[in-house]
């Protein structure tokens, strides 16, 4: 592992960019009139290299009052005519996921690069016919799964590259929104690692564990949005375990337990591994009123977008497309399995 912080952003970890590329220049776009499109802008502003220059909605009127809302320069009531503009560059589609297959595939043939909020598409089919446009086009589709560009993550997974935990064989991960979950395993266990088993349970409590083999196995739960929720992410190896802290699907804290001996209490007098606690706080050069949990950590893939396209990279390491059809195979898998 090379010397620099655990935490360093993946495609600059590897060498495929660097930190000042995020200054490359894109001219965005943006798809979806909703407060997680409002959310975005405003993380966009902290980008050295990001302008924000189109905004396309249904409806003309709602796109011209975010424009004037968020000092978008032009507003179109029909997105075609937005992704016609050779001022566009990339776009972020920020609306519902039954549409995000259309309205990815439609930025696409404009030969735009995309950013499409997660779950990319419904179902693990239209995932698949969406990375094939992108290719045959030479641009870019990135799922939007902002939680893998957290330091905590980043650190998290270059823990699990290192071995240092030894072999993945758990996780455990809690939200009420699945796809959070479920990105989980191919984090821990790698985008190849074959489902073997899906067995789900409940109704809004609801839960499913999944197998990849004999010694796999993520046990994901959904509870509801309203119930107070752990939201905490766990995984646990063969040598020690990691735990993305509260609010797991966007953690600014990882801790990490690598006893001597494992299991730890069992080995060492029933006393617990010791604790090792990261804490990376939040861009300070990012303002959102009244955000959700951590919202101002778009900026860290927002950065990765600017330099991964700054070096013609079609995807971003952190979650790639064999990562990100991984996790579409799971969350397809697990709705089959629920009759939905």
């Amino acid at each position: 592992m090379s010397d620099m912080p655990l935490s360093t952003p993946m495609d600059v970890r590897l060498g495929l960019t660097k930190a000042e590329d995020v200054a490359h220049p894109l001219r965005w776009g943006i798809i979806g009139t909703g407060n997680i499109s409002a959310q975005w802008v405003l993380s966009l502003r902290a980008c050295a290299g990001a302008r924000v220059v189109a905004v396309a909605a249904r409806e003309a009127d709602k796109a011209a009052a975010f424009a004037d809302k968020y000092d978008i320069p032009r507003s179109y009531g029909s997105y075609a005519e937005m992704l016609a503009s050779p001022e566009v560059d990339v776009v972020y589609i920020g609306t519902i996921t039954r549409l995000h297959r259309e309205h990815t595939l439609l930025a696409i043939e404009a030969g735009k690069h995309v950013l499409c909020e997660k779950p990319l598409a419904g179902n693990l089919e239209d995932a698949q016919a969406m990375y094939v446009a992108a290719e045959a086009k030479g641009v870019m589709l990135q799922d939007a799964m902002w939680t893998r560009f957290f330091p905590a993550v980043e650190h998290a997974r270059a823990l699990i590259e290192s071995g240092a935990i030894g072999d993945p064989v758990l996780v455990q991960s809690d939200f009420f929104d699945p796809i959070y979950t479920i990105q989980m395993a191919p984090l821990a266990f790698g985008p190849d690692a074959k489902i073997t088993d899906v067995k789900v349970a409940g109704g809004k409590a609801s839960a499913a564990i999944v197998a990849f083999g004999e010694e796999k196995t993520a046990v994901l739960t959904f509870p509801p949005f309203m119930s107070e929720l752990a939201e905490v992410s766990e995984i646990v190896g063969t040598r020690g375990r990691l735990t993305l802290e509260r609010p797991g699907h966007c953690p600014t804290a990882l801790s990490v337990r690598i006893p001597s001996a494992v299991p730890s209490q069992y080995r060492t007098g029933n006393s617990p591994a010791p604790v090792q606690r990261f804490e990376y706080p939040l861009p300070a050069n990012v303002a959102i009123p009244h955000p959700f949990p951590n919202q101002h950590g778009f900026l860290y893939q927002a950065e990765a977008v600017h330099r991964c396209l700054a070096n013609g990279l079609t995807n971003c390491p952190q979650y790639d497309r064999a990562e990100s059809l991984a996790a579409m195979r799971i969350l397809t898998e697990i709705n089959r399995a629920r009759g939905d």
